[in-house]
């Protein structure tokens, strides 16, 4: 882009990127939970089954850095899924400190089982696209996501205490 495109004349709630994105995350995490009320798992215990298929986590870190969960909260999440039968443990045979999670064949099944919920909600949200609009949305997002996963991770300025 040539020139930045925000300016203090077109910057506000409603054309913020980082409002938008998380605007549409807090109202989509939640219906897309209620999915799953019925189920065996958890929206998010399939998101994780999901991301270990895909190959886009396959340590207990990989899932709590893509995903933003807590560290502790992810390796309880995968205690449950490993005793249910979903996933499994092996250590790296090159760093014994790394251990792979694996989709067992009953893992598999479960993502395969329960996808049309999660399919069915974004054709829902999409309903009011064309076939082209959602395909460029989601080239868009991702384009946008390589590009932030690109940046230097900006580490907070330390704060100075202010003594009155």
């Amino acid at each position: 882009m040539a020139k930045p495109y925000y300016r203090l004349e077109n910057f506000g709630t409603q054309t913020s990127l980082g409002y938008l994105l998380r605007r549409l995350h807090n109202l989509a995490v939640p219906r897309a939970e209620a999915r799953f009320a019925n189920q065996d798992i958890t929206f998010s215990q399939w998101v994780t089954l999901v991301c270990l298929r895909d190959g886009v986590a396959g340590t207990c870190a990989d899932i709590a850095r893509h995903l933003n969960h807590d560290s502790g909260a992810t390796t309880r999440m995968v205690d449950q899924l490993e005793e249910r039968g979903l996933l499994s443990r092996s250590r790296s045979k090159t760093d014994r400190r790394v251990v792979h999670l694996t989709l067992t064949p009953k893992g598999r099944a479960m993502t395969r089982a329960l996808a049309p919920s999660t399919m069915n909600f974004w054709n829902e949200v999409l309903a009011g696209f064309t076939t082209a609009e959602a395909t460029m949305l989601i080239a868009l997002l991702s384009r946008l996501l390589q590009r932030v996963e690109q940046m230097p991770e900006e580490q907070p300025a330390a704060r100075t205490k202010v003594i009155t």
